[in-house]
Order: C-alpha cells, then structure tokens, then sequence
C-alpha cells in the first residue's frame, strides 16, 4: 500500500532500523509519522508523533491544521525538550516532503539527530507509528468518522497522549506504563524485562 508521496528530488537517508523496531536504551531510537484527524465541518487537522522504540513513550508531538514542515519539527523540538535533548538519537521516519526538506534535515542536524528513512511507499518500514496512529483514531473516534469540532478535537488528542503514556499498558514494557518503564526500576522488574 502506497502511503506518502516521496520528493523525488529531496535527499534520501538510509534505512538503519531495518525493520528492527526495538531499542535496549531509552532516548536512542524514535519513530514518528503524521496522521490526519477528520473534523465534522470536513477540514482536517494533522498530528505528528515522536515515539521512542524502547519505552514506546510518545516523547513528543505537535497538532495542526496544516502538513508543513513546522508541524514535524515543532513535534521534534517537544521530543528535545522532554528528553532533555536528542543528541546521537535515530529518528526514522517515511520519505514525505516534510521529512526530506532542508529545513527539517537541519533541524535534524542542530538536534545531533540521525536521520533513517524506510522504503518509499511501504507502511510496514514505520509499521510502530502506522500502529499508534490507528490506535490513536480507534480508540478516540469510538466509531464515530470525524471529530465534532477543534476543540473536542484538541481535547480528545491531548487526554489520549498523557494517558497513553501514564497509563495505558504496553506490552513491549512488561505491560506496564511507558513512564513506570521508564522509571527507575527494581532489580526484580529488570529481570521481567530482560
């Protein structure tokens, strides 16, 4: 399935995750994609994730009405902060326009980011972010095929993000929270873990 048109002229960025989706370190591989989120009036809003493979955390994220390159990089930026900087990170993502942009690349470089990119068209080489964003719609619209309205919208979004990542269980974090995974943990929950 073809899932975003690549710029046929922009850089491209090797694969480095190769379909392996895992990280033994927290903070040293993320994930990250955008998804459109259908409002009732039939405009769009757009959100873009920054999830890190080892936790699943989503470390950072940005929601906007529009798909430019501001959107990616604000999420990226929200990563930094919250991590308190990415330097020496992968970041893999898809070949869209945002992500290849000169402006994005620098931010990746300023951020000591290393870019990755999976193969053009191919849901399956983000298949972690495909996942969360599906999951995100499914369990938010409950059904429904659009939001009501901005607001509920904002709402709906941010109540799932800070749940999704202090309480919603993971089964790649020995079913608990990303944040209790992430918490120092004992020597008997490091056990379960490895």
């Amino acid at each position: 399935m073809r899932t975003t048109d690549a710029d046929q002229g922009a850089r491209k960025h090797p694969d480095l995750l190769r379909g392996d989706f895992s990280a033994h370190s927290v903070g040293t591989k993320y994930v990250g994609g955008i998804t459109y989120l259908p409002l009732a009036d039939g405009r769009s809003f757009y959100l873009a994730t920054v999830i890190d493979l080892c936790s699943r955390k989503l470390a950072g994220w940005a929601l906007a009405y529009h798909m430019r390159t501001g959107l990616v990089a604000h999420a990226l930026k929200a990563a930094a902060r919250e991590r308190g900087g990415l330097e020496g990170a992968v970041f893999h993502s898809d070949h869209g326009s945002v992500y290849t942009s000169r402006a994005y690349e620098g931010l990746c470089t300023d951020l000591g980011v290393v870019q990755s990119m999976g193969a053009i068209g191919s849901s399956a080489d983000n298949a972690v972010a495909e996942s969360f964003n599906a999951t995100l719609k499914r369990e938010t619209l409950a059904g429904e095929l659009t939001y009501t309205d901005e607001a509920a919208l904002r709402r709906t979004v941010f109540r799932w993000a800070h749940r999704c990542n202090t309480r919603r269980r993971h089964s790649r974090c020995a079913n608990v929270s990303p944040n209790d995974f992430e918490a120092p943990r004992t020597s008997s929950m490091m056990a379960i873990v490895a």
